[in-house]
Order: structure tokens, then sequence, then C-alpha cells
């Protein structure tokens, strides 16, 4: 996030001499992107953080596509995923493509044997079911229902779940992720007709110091392969950090809906971009309030995109027999719009509850085994009983 955050114990100047009380120096570690060009963080360690002790089991996680070329509307039953125990092996990643992976969880257990770092990708986890805590190296993060955790790459943490009980749909990007450029002016700063503002943005509030020495299990995915790497300090041992490059959290309740007298296009709802993709927030918002308008959204033809729709709650208004955790894709090439009756109904409504989650990439999306095995094949006739 372009905008500066400081947290815990750090010197008057970067690259100075920092001491323990001990006498000893200081770690100090830039973590950022773009190489030393775009966004960086400080941060000071108690003991070096590039201690290995040794390597463990290394094995992939490669998604196994199923379908590679797709030109079927498709809908996929996201609560199908089943819960299970460990975090990463809870993971399933039902579409990819060179750039993305759109990523289905419903771990059971929080992460107390290992930590994670994923080097590939930033990661977007959406919170559809749970609460618990994001924990990292910069600090942690309360998150609940309705939270984008947006974690930068590279950054090693933890998961702890309130739970037994968590849904998770999470976008993992090999592009940077951030906030709409048109949103923001010149300085990085979020502008007045933003849908939401830096106060809505919450970086870590708490540092916990862990100050051990031991063995400690990170594991890395780096080009799709998990290698477990045993580190001689705990991760946790920042003492103090600043910059702009850090974990957040935002809410999709936060995020304040942009309406018209006519009905306005999907980027109105954009929330997150990245080189290859958007990712947009539909909230409960008033209607459009000309008085021969049709709230329901017009047929278009995704030309230079494929549309991803996650429903996480109420009533979608374009869409007939939608539940909580569907997924509907809707490729690039083919016309869209709102299912038989839907445009009907929607005339002199005022309002609507819907809460989804929309990704448009603009590269194709493939379908994964995992996908094809909760996915509807009917799907696409839903459109023909008008």
């Amino acid at each position: 996030m372009p905008f500066y955050q400081k947290l815990g114990k750090v010197p008057a100047k970067r690259h100075t001499v920092n001491r323990k009380e001990n006498g000893e120096l200081i770690s100090e570690q830039v973590f950022g992107t773009a190489g030393f060009a775009g966004m960086t963080s400080n941060l000071y360690h108690m003991h070096p953080p590039t201690i290995v002790s040794r390597y463990g089991k290394e094995y992939s996680v490669a998604p196994e596509v199923a379908v590679e070329r797709n030109l079927k509307m498709t809908r996929m039953k996201g609560f199908q995923i089943k819960p299970e125990a460990d975090y990463l092996d809870s993971r399933k990643t039902v579409l990819t493509n060179a750039t993305v992976n759109i990523t289905l969880a419903a771990p059971q257990k929080s992460m107390t044997e290992y930590f994670y770092k994923n080097a590939d990708s930033d990661e977007v986890i959406f919170i559809h079911k749970g609460t618990g805590t994001l924990k990292t190296l910069m600090g942690n993060i309360s998150f609940e229902y309705g939270d984008y955790l947006v974690v930068p790459r590279g950054m090693v943490y933890q998961i702890e779940f309130d739970t037994e009980e968590n849904r998770l749909f999470i976008v993992e990007s090999t592009d940077p992720v951030f906030t709409p450029k048109r949103y923001r002016n010149n300085f990085g700063q979020l502008l007045e007709h933003s849908p939401f503002c830096e106060r809505d943005i919450h970086g870590p509030s708490e540092l916990e110091t862990f100050d051990e020495l031991g063995e400690f299990m990170v594991k890395i995915r780096k080009q799709d392969v998990i290698h477990e790497v045993v580190y001689a300090s705990h991760p946790f041992d920042v003492v103090g950090w600043d910059g702009y490059n850090f974990p957040y959290k935002f809410s999709i309740h936060d995020f304040e809906p942009i309406t018209g007298r006519i009905h306005l296009p999907p980027p109105i709802h954009q929330t997150f971009e990245a080189a290859s993709f958007v990712i947009c927030s539909f909230v409960p918002r008033l209607y459009d309030y000309h008085p021969d308008a049709i709230p329901a959204p017009y047929n278009h033809s995704n030309i230079d995109s494929d549309e991803l729709l996650y429903y996480v709650d109420g009533d979608f208004m374009s869409r007939n027999d939608i539940e909580a955790g569907h997924i509907s894709l809707h490729p690039a090439g083919l016309v869209h719009g709102p299912h038989p009756g839907a445009a009907e109904r929607s005339i002199g409504k005022t309002e609507t509850e819907e809460l989804a989650v929309m990704v448009d990439t603009f590269a194709p999306l493939m379908i994964t085994k995992v996908g094809v095995e909760i996915s509807d094949p009917d799907y696409y006739k839903s459109w023909n009983n008008h």
C-alpha cells in the first residue's frame, strides 16, 4: 500500500548501527518489491534471518488442469470443497492461468507446526466464514467475516482460527496487488471519490517479538513447489519495522457503493487491481433511481476478460438458483447477462442486499480437476427457459 506505517522500535536512520542490550547488532532486512524500485519496508530482527539449519521435503502444489481451453459458462459449488485440518492441504485451486490462481479452502485447524511463505504470489484471502488472527513477522491482524487479507509475496505468516468452521476464497497473483490507480493521486493517496480510504485499511496492530533459537519450519512456495526449510531462529523475531510494504485487511463491509440514475458498469465496484486482473466488491446498495431504470445488468460481451463471481451472501438479483459459496464463470468470447425474468423482476426495486466478490482476468482461466469435480455441467442451460 502506498502509505507509510511504523510498528515497534526502529533507529533514526536506515542502515545504521542498531544494537541489542547485550551489544550485539540487530539485523536489518529490506523487504521490497520490483527489486529496489517498488514499495519497501525495513525490518529489524533479533537474529539474522538467513540462517538455514536444513532442508526437508519438496513437493508439487501445481494445479492440475482438466479444461485448458474453456468456452462454457460454468457454475461451481464451492462449499462442496471438503474441510481439511491442515491449512495448506485445505487449499484447492479451482481455476488458474499463468498469473492467477483462484483457490478455495476450508481449514479446520490453526497453523501451529510450521510457518508459510508464498514466494510466487501476492495473496488476497477473503474470509467467508470464520474468525481469527493473521500472524506475521510484521505483527498480527485480527479478521472476521467479510475481511480481505492482503498478504504481499515473501511474507512469512501463520493463521490462527477461533473455530473449525472456516471458508476462504483466495486469489493468488504473480503480479503485485494494489488499490485502483484511478482512485489515487500522484502521491498514492486515495482521492475523495474513492469508495474507501486509508481509514478503512488496517495494517498489523500488535507486534510480538520471539527471541528464540531452535528449529523452525517454514514452508516456502516457489515455482509451484513447497520447500520445507528449517531456520535456526524464530521467524517472528522482529523488534520494529517501517515502510510501505506490509500485510493489511480491508472489510468488504467498508466499501461504499457508487450508484447512479441508470445502471452503471462493473468498474464502479473495483476494489483491487493487478496487471492481469481486477477484483470488485458487490455490496448492499440503493438501486438505480431513474423512473424507467432497469437495475439488473444489461447483456454484455466478455471480449477481453473472463468474469468470475464468488457469491457470498444475500439475493444476487441477476441470477436464479445461486447460493452462498457458488462461483460463476463467464468466459471471454460469449455474451452473458441476467437470467430469464431477472430484468423484469428488478424494475421498481429500490435496493439490493447482495454480497459478492468478482474477479475479471485478462487472460483465459483454465479449469482444474478439482474445479470440474464441483461444477454443474448444465449451468449453461439455465438461460434457455426464457
